[in-house]
């Protein structure tokens, strides 16, 4: 709601009291409820919340007297008891609660309730008034016990009535009362014993069931919850015969006659209860009147009339007859509605400027009449402070050139003997200079042809003066097409797409000016172009319904299906297609209609049509086919607008014809195209068509039933109409500039049969808009565009085409509004600032350039933004720019995606229709440091008895510079346990270490990993084992893992040391990914492979591995394809360097094998080749032909341990069952044997029978060859 200032004018007595309410209604300025707003505008205290009036508390827990107010400054409060004045710091049991006038009284550690009955009121205060509460009056609750009585049995002779009495103990609030029995079960009650209002039991008439010892009363204190209960009541009935019938007569009320007053609003209950043999019927009516309706209510078996919400309107004389078949008995409740005071209005909060004038008006009714008083800031306005801007009018005080002084609270008190209401109301006066609240640059979308609401919301001290223009230099918006609401809001009542752009709200009054922009987006309204159509189907067929549909290109819809406006069923049988709805296997429930709904953000569209499913053709089979075409067409009653069509319909076929369609063909403009007119019901067969001037008409008639439609009737006759000026004109008017010094004027010409005759042409007319230029008018011939030369560049044009041929003019067309040509910015953005957030993400601001520097329609601006150097390496690379465009009259931009610690470059252009302007000048920014990649490698070699060698290369993207390296180990068991965690710190040139002092034949797992300043990167993980002795038995590894990318593929290989024939593979899958590995096979045995189909720009990790080998894999590899370019790729098998290089190594392997061969035939002295044959071990094997290798000797490489790499997550945590088996896992101890010449034999064979082992078994060092043995 927004603010509104009284009207100043002079006010006749005699309309005194008329103007007086109207003043309430206009006078006072509406406070937004904008939380910002509120929070600085100082404001005289409210209540906003206080305990009830009269307030019963339990005489257990503690008290609280609720009192909160807000005000501006914060107000402070005060509390009378009695009248007097409560100092709460003189009583220890009572505290305020902080920033808050609650009282809490502590009777739960000491205090007593009943000390602190009473009447008490709260004060709110700051230095713009008081604000008081209602008089709280305090009660505890009161739950006394029933007073002792003797009480006699009860004889009754069966037939008598009789009363029993409750009497409950007086408490406070009243107690709830029910009878019960000994077993606490409710006493059952009927038209013949119920419980009256005052809580006595009555019979009507006695019956012998009544007999029983145990009739007991309860009283429920519901404040205090607890139950009282009086004595049990012994009821016994003796009989005598026969048993005497009674006519009625009275139980309660007794007499003839009884009063009854009730208050407004409250729960008028008027009780008969009579007795009689038989039992008695009630019926209530009201003398002179009906009972109220939807008010009415019976309850006790009709006993108690029940009227809720009563008014002065159900006072009157109600009459309760009782009545059996002996007689009846009356008895007349004359009933009063009196009223406690209630509001006709209420005193409402006035906010004045300074020098307004104001009413507070209180108005009360009641009866009797209330007596209004009047209080300010609490005290009596009689002896109140005197305000010569105020005076007191009985229930109106009229204020006058009201000053910032007389800012106050006012207390009306309306009062008579049934109760007081009593209201505070605030006068605030406020200069206050205007605000507008609503955001800036609010962007608002709407669907063409639709209306928009632009958002002012504003406040301001006197009221502000809200203008609207459109753009930032545009004229002040007046008009019809525009509607301004006292709000501030700015109506569109039809927005068009021309209506998009930026609209600018001024608020301004005497004590300043205030303005805001706001956006307007106006969106292609969504359509279905082709909608779903009636279909009949036969059972068990299949069906589709198309819904295609077409939107604007920023909104993104959804398509929904109904059937029969509930969802579709869940059956797999409805198969929803991007525009259409398919049903496979059509049964009888699906019959019904179909509903294709579109939806957006801003509208929604939706189309129907009707299934209809028919059983399969029976036998005989009955045709339905398509109705044979109309015959006969006639036409009769020519006029030059009209003329009727008749025809005879053709066979329907068996399936009723349910429409007809009438086709024209215009053979002066089209021959031979036919065109849509109109179609009629099935039972009509003429027509009256309206027609066009200055077309030859011919008709055709299509029938249509449930199967289809006919062929075509035969052409009626043709009828040319006279010509005529058009009824219309172009349609599509747009003026745009191809060049900076152009207008474009292009149209959507008229079709033949709209000229209307021959001779049609054009006028073009055009002038600058917001000049005051003629028009400028040519005619041209029947085209759809017009160039107009010399314009100014962009500038906006009034452009209008009206339609003419050999008879005259069409209509005056309407207005559009277009612009000449664009041209490029003529100026960059300046005062270009970036904020670095992180390392890896900058805020760019600019300011905003001139609008009339953009020369065309801004569509934003565009950041350029390119890395010039690392700044942890000093090395340049190639240049790749980085474009991010921000739509709109935006001034930052958030550039993500930055790499840590290196310098960029970036500059801002402003872009509009026809490209981009001149770049700002270069500005330059650095990120700082991040943490680091993981390090590229880690190799762990030279194992001895108690050290390793460890190598590294230093991360490939550093991210900063680099201060240490961390390495961390321990050793593993053979159950894969983890030991305790040792970490050294390494200084950043380090490119190596030996870890001495390990432990022998030990399994180590290690975590590398790099730190900057910033922190530690991610960490590679390795394992190694020490060896037992210097003499290193032989076990397959696959080790020195190496990769050569480029931009789609990798060439991976690698080093492989064990049995031969094994078959390897590569797992690879994008580095830090948690989605499982991608195998692929290598054929043969080969040590490399080429990965293709990889992504460029992307960091990968490989790892090898060698199948039947127990998961035996090599450790992991890090690499990154190179960035995607344009380059042209050589194939290194063509290379002449290359045939000349495989051609040497092949000579050289020749030589080899050669020189092998002979050294072997002279292999006496080592007696190798016998022991292999005796052993005749599977897993060892002769050299073999295909790669070179020799069975009976390895290098010293064959004795170093095995080189494992371990499945981490990609996290880098380390989980003990994410650790591999390695081959020395498995062996069976230390079964080498050495021949005399000391030759190693037992690398080939493994020892038949088992020694003792002696020692802990998990400290042997493990077998190769039994490790492969038992792979066999």
């Amino acid at each position: 709601m927004q603010p509104n200032i009284m009207m100043k004018k002079n006010i006749p007595a005699s309309k005194a009291s008329l103007v007086l309410f109207l003043c309430q209604m206009i006078s006072a300025l509406d406070v937004p409820l904008d939380s910002k707003l509120l929070e600085e505008l100082s404001q005289p205290p409210t209540i906003t919340q206080q305990s009830p009036k009269d307030y019963i508390v339990d005489p257990r827990e503690n008290i609280v007297i609720q009192c909160e107010a807000k005000g501006k400054p914060p107000p402070s409060f005060s509390w009378t008891r009695n009248g007097t004045h409560f100092d709460i710091d003189k009583d220890a049991q009572v505290t305020m609660k902080p920033n808050s006038g609650t009282l809490v009284v502590n009777i739960m550690n000491g205090g007593k309730a009943e000390a602190y009955e009473g009447v008490y009121q709260c004060t709110a205060r700051n230095e713009r008034g008081a604000a008081i509460s209602n008089n709280i009056v305090i009660r505890p609750s009161r739950s006394p016990l029933w007073t002792k009585e003797k009480l006699e049995p009860n004889h009754v002779r069966e037939g008598d009535s009789l009363v029993l009495h409750c009497r409950p103990p007086v408490g406070l609030p009243p107690p709830i009362i029910f009878w019960m029995d000994n077993a606490f079960q409710r006493l059952p009650q009927s038209e013949r014993v119920s419980q009256g209002l005052n809580g006595d039991l009555y019979f009507s008439n006695v019956q012998p069931e009544d007999t029983r010892e145990d009739y007991i009363c309860y009283a429920r204190f519901n404040h205090t919850q607890t139950i009282q209960q009086k004595q049990p009541i012994s009821v016994k009935v003796f009989s005598t015969k026969p048993v005497t019938e009674r006519q009625p007569i009275l139980l309660t009320p007794t007499g003839s006659t009884s009063t009854k007053v009730e208050l407004r609003g409250n729960v008028l209950l008027l009780e008969c209860i009579a007795a009689g043999l038989p039992t008695p019927v009630i019926r209530w009516i009201k003398e002179g009147g009906e009972l109220p309706a939807n008010r009415t209510f019976f309850e006790n078996f009709k006993k108690t009339l029940k009227i809720i919400d009563v008014s002065e309107a159900d006072s009157g004389n109600y009459k309760c007859i009782a009545r059996n078949t002996l007689g009846s008995v009356h008895h007349i409740i004359s009933v009063t509605v009196k009223a406690a005071p209630y509001w006709i209005t209420a005193p409402r909060n006035l906010v004045l400027s300074p020098g307004e004038d104001g009413t507070l008006i209180c108005r009360a009714n009641g009866n009797p009449k209330p007596n209004i008083s009047w209080l300010a800031n609490g005290v009596p306005i009689a002896i109140a402070p005197e305000d010569p801007s105020r005076k007191v009018d009985g229930d109106t005080i009229i204020f006058s050139h009201v000053q910032e002084r007389s800012s106050a609270v006012y207390q009306c008190n309306a009062s008579n003997e049934f109760g007081y209401l009593l209201a505070n109301a605030f006068v605030n006066v406020l200069a206050e200079p205007p605000r507008i609240l609503t955001p800036a640059n609010k962007l608002y979308q709407v669907i063409a042809d639709s209306p928009a609401l632009l958002d002012c919301a504003y406040f301001g001290s006197p009221k502000p003066e809200i203008e609207w223009f459109k753009g930032v230099k545009g004229s002040i918006l007046r008009g019809n097409e525009y509607v301004f609401h006292d709000n501030g809001t700015l109506e569109i009542p039809v927005a068009q797409k021309d209506s998009t752009g930026t609209y600018t709200c001024v608020a301004r009054n005497e004590l300043g000016k205030i303005q805001n922009e706001v956006q307007l987006e106006v969106k292609d309204p969504t359509m279905i172009i082709k909608q779903p159509e009636y279909k009949v189907i036969q059972r068990y067929g299949q069906v589709s319904f198309e819904c295609i549909i077409k939107h604007d290109s920023t909104l993104l819809p959804t398509v929904v299906w109904l059937k029969d406006s509930d969802e579709l069923p869940d059956d797999e049988r409805f198969l929803v297609g991007k525009d259409n709805l398919t049903i496979m296997n059509v049964t009888d429930k699906d019959d019904g209609t179909y509903t294709c709904i579109v939806n957006t953000t801003l509208d929604s569209v939706s189309a129907s049509a009707v299934l209809t499913v028919v059983a399969a053709p029976p036998t005989p089979a009955i045709i339905y086919a398509r109705p044979n075409p109309p015959f006969d067409l006639e036409l009769t009653g020519q006029l030059e607008r009209s003329v009727e069509l008749s025809w005879i319909p053709g066979d329907e076929n068996n399936s009723p014809i349910t429409n007809f369609v009438i086709e024209y063909e215009d053979g002066l403009h089209e021959p031979g195209v036919w065109h849509y007119q109109t179609e009629v019901p099935g039972t009509q067969t003429t027509v009256q068509l309206k027609l066009s001037p200055y077309v030859n008409y011919s008709f055709r008639v299509i029938a249509v039933n449930e199967i289809g439609r006919s062929q075509p009737s035969e052409p009626s006759e043709q009828y040319l109409t006279k010509s005529a000026n058009p009824d219309e004109n172009p349609s599509n008017v747009q003026g745009t500039g191809s060049e900076p010094d152009n207008l474009v004027i292009t149209w959507e010409s008229l079709k033949g049969f709209q000229s209307n005759g021959p001779g049609l042409q054009y006028k073009v007319s055009w002038r600058q808009k917001d000049v005051d230029d003629e028009w400028t008018s040519v005619i041209v011939a029947n085209v759809s565009k017009y160039i107009v030369s010399g314009t100014p560049t962009f500038v906006p044009y009034e452009i209008k085409v009206q339609a003419l041929n050999d008879l005259g003019y069409a209509p005056e067309p309407s207005e559009v509004i277009g612009h000449s040509g664009e041209d490029l910015p003529m100026v960059a953005p300046g005062n270009v600032q970036v904020h670095v957030i992180n390392s890896t993400l900058a805020k760019v601001h600019w300011d905003t350039v001139p609008l009339k520097t953009v020369r065309g329609h801004l569509q934003g601006y565009k950041v350029y933004y390119w890395k010039v150097q690392s700044l942890s390496r000093r090395s340049r690379r190639h240049v790749e720019k980085n474009i991010l465009t921000f739509r709109g009259n935006k001034t930052f931009g958030m550039l993500p995606g930055l790499e840590p610690y290196s310098s960029y470059k970036l500059n801002v252009r402003v872009v509009n229709g026809k490209g981009e302007g001149p770049a700002s000048p270069d500005k330059v920014f650095k990120t700082p440091e991040g943490v680091p990649s993981s390090p590229s490698f880690l190799k762990i070699t030279n194992p001895t008895l108690d050290s390793l060698t460890l190598e590294w290369g230093s991360p490939t993207h550093p991210n900063g510079v680099l201060i240490s390296y961390t390495l961390k180990f321990q050793p593993i068991n053979n159950t894969h346990e983890l030991g305790p965690l040792v970490e050294i710190r390494i200084p950043a040139n380090e490119s190596s270490l030996v870890l001495k002092n390990l432990n022998y034949s030990t399994r180590y797992k290690f975590y590398f990993n790099a730190q900057t300043s910033v922190g530690s990167g991610t960490q590679i993980t390795e394992e190694a084992v020490t060896i037992m002795d210097e003499v290193q038995p032989l076990y397959p590894r696959i080790r020195n893992v190496t990769t050569a990318a480029a931009e789609t593929y990798a060439n991976i290989s690698w080093e492989y040391e064990g049995p031969d024939h094994a078959n390897f593979y590569v797992e690879y899958g994008v580095a830090g990914s948690k989605e499982d590995w991608k195998k692929e096979i290598v054929n043969g045995s080969r040590s490399f492979f080429v990965l293709k189909g990889l992504t460029p720009g992307t960091a990968y990790k490989v790892r090898v591995g060698a199948e039947g080998l127990s998961g035996f894999r090599s450790s992991e590899d890090v690499f990154e394809t190179g960035p995607a370019m344009a380059s042209r790729q050589v194939d290194i098998a063509t290379q002449g360097w290359f045939i000349g290089l495989m051609c040497a190594v092949a000579l050289l392997i020749l030589i080899l094998l050669i020189v092998c061969f002979i050294r072997r035939n002279k292999g006496g002295k080592y007696p190798v080749k016998e022991k292999e044959d005796a052993h005749a071990d599977p897993e060892i094997q002769p050299m073999k032909e295909d790669d070179g290798t020799f069975g009976e000797y390895s290098d010293a490489e064959d004795h170093k341990p095995l080189k494992k790499g371990s499945r981490t997550p990609s996290d880098r945590t380390v989980k003990k069952e994410d650790s591999d088996d390695s081959l020395v896992d498995y062996g069976e101890g230390v079964n080498g044997q050495f021949n005399e010449d000391g030759s190693f034999i037992g690398q080939y064979s493994g020892k038949k029978e088992k020694e003792p082992a002696e020692g802990n078994e998990s400290s042997e060092a493990p077998s190769p060859v039994n490790a492969m043995n038992s792979f066999v």
